[in-house]
């Protein structure tokens, strides 16, 4: 059977770890020389593709260049957010195809959330349609961890241990003053409170702070929340409250959109709302209504861009993601995703690699059980922290220089990119 090259390409919002499966694609396509040629990257996702934006892994990243790409955030490739059309008889699809041809392309690979697994289920069909017999395989990547038939995704365990070490942080901080004071901290999370629920894990001991949490999976309202805060104040100086930015009340308005004009929600180009402000909604309401001393701290990029504190588990499981990908693919499985599977019967935490059908995938969330949050809403039980304890274990060395980790920049070497 004939060579084939393949390609790999990354969309999306960047992660701690979304490099390490794109290591561990590139290592594993360069260790299968007997049946894959050249290992392409897209620059810029799909939408650079299209513009003929494309570079030769292979002979751009050496050894020692693959293991700083192994422990760098971000998207070395670069990202994008564009949208396939629904329509498989859209003429994008025939230029992509053609593309492929010229490039000799028998394995693509895309490594993202949601979306991305979208766009992998698209062109999966589209190849089934024309009997082209490209694989087409998704890696999965999200800090939000909302990706379904899978345990968990590769981003969010490092994701979770950066908001637990800060909110950690925060904590210490705000209990420095005797005065009375509210702190509240906003977390990524749109329809999804896996991430605030990390927050969690910050706490040392019973009722310590963070003494409120708030997901979206369950409705919020001011009224509760001021009862919230009326209690907790009657029995500590500080309190301090984790809130996802996607928190609504039962009309499904988010709370975000209770501000001015200014604050409510835009949309992005796959026409999510683009929601931040609810703690400086939820700021100002405390300072009205208690008169306290009130700070928000929103977290915002950082937690998905901090590589000094990645969990080095989901640095190894995301390159093995990226391994078993390629695995899949020589092994012929086109329009699937790679998944993981917790082991149940075991004690120690293990996990287990498979394949599963990415068309049940896209398009859908996981959300936090209903069940490992509190009825009224404003806290998380024992069965997240058993579930999310064992994704942040273990630390990452990045190699440093001049006391700052000196990460992988990929080299500018397309004029619409500088």
């Amino acid at each position: 059977m004939p060579k084939k090259n393949m390609i790999v390409g990354q969309s999306g919002g960047p992660t701690a770890v979304i490099n390490a499966s794109l290591c561990g694609v590139i290592r594993e396509g360069l260790s299968n020389k007997d049946k894959i040629g050249k290992v392409y990257g897209m620059v810029h996702g799909i939408e650079g593709f299209l513009e003929g934006r494309y570079m030769d892994l292979g002979e751009e990243l050496g050894r020692e260049e693959l293991e700083k790409l192994r422990l760098t955030p971000a998207a070395y490739l670069g990202s994008c957010r564009y949208k396939l059309p629904e329509e498989l008889s859209s003429e994008v699809y025939g230029q992509m195809f053609e593309k492929f041809e010229e490039l000799d392309i028998g394995y693509f690979f895309y490594i993202g959330g949601n979306d991305s697994m979208d766009t992998v289920s698209k062109l999966s069909r589209y190849a089934a349609e024309i009997g082209s017999a490209i694989c087409f395989v998704g890696i999965p990547k999200t800090i939000d961890n909302d990706l379904i038939l899978t345990d968990h995704t590769p981003g969010f365990g490092s994701a979770a241990r950066y908001v637990a070490s800060t909110v950690r942080e925060v904590v210490l901080d705000s209990s420095v003053y005797q005065q009375k004071s509210v702190t509240i901290v906003e977390v990524m999370g749109r329809h999804t409170g896996w991430l605030t629920a990390a927050s969690v894990l910050a706490r040392k001991y019973e009722a310590d702070n963070p003494a409120l949490i708030y997901l979206p999976e369950r409705a919020f309202s001011l009224d509760g929340f001021a009862r919230d805060i009326e209690r907790e104040l009657a029995r500590r100086r500080c309190v301090v409250a984790c809130v996802s930015e996607g928190i609504a009340d039962l009309e499904s308005t988010f709370i975000c959109e209770y501000g001015e004009k200014e604050l409510s929600a835009g949309l992005d180009t796959f026409g999510h709302k683009m929601l931040t402000g609810c703690s400086k909604i939820l700021e100002r309401f405390v300072k009205s209504r208690f008169g306290v001393k009130v700070r928000s701290v929103e977290l915002n990029v950082s937690q998905r861009c901090s590589g000094m504190l990645a969990s080095l588990t989901d640095i190894q499981e995301a390159e093995k993601a990226g391994r078993m990908g390629v695995i899949y693919a020589l092994d012929g499985k086109s329009g699937v995703m790679v998944a993981f599977s917790r082991k149940q019967q075991s004690d120690a935490y293990e996990l287990e690699y498979c394949a599963v059908d990415v068309n049940k995938v896209c398009n859908q969330e996981k959300t936090v059980p209903l069940s490992w949050i509190s009825q009224a809403g404003n806290d998380v039980g024992e069965e997240y922290v058993a579930y999310a304890l064992p994704l942040i274990q273990g630390a990452a060395a990045p190699p440093m220089k001049n006391g700052i980790p000196e990460y992988l920049y990929r080299k500018q070497i397309f004029p619409s990119d500088v």
